[in-house]
């Protein structure tokens, strides 16, 4: 069953990343600050739990895949 999933999981990540190619740096910017906001928001509650682990890890994951995917970064 966890295979399946993993599988899964697995295809619609790829599914959803080749959608990426043809984005505008901005689009791919704005895509990044999203992706992040609901991994952070994911993580935040499995680790601290709550509506503020929830919140927090959104705000720090939005934050973080923001800075990842600006195009002007050094």
């Amino acid at each position: 069953m966890n295979l399946k999933l993993v599988a899964v999981l697995a295809a619609a990540s790829m599914m959803g990343l080749s959608g990426c190619a043809n984005m505008t740096p901005s689009e791919r910017q704005t895509a990044g600050t999203i992706g992040g906001a609901a991994g952070g928001a994911l993580i935040g509650d499995a680790v601290i739990g709550g509506p503020l682990g929830t919140l927090g890890g959104a705000a720090a994951g939005g934050y973080l895949g923001n800075r990842a995917t600006d195009p002007y970064r050094r």
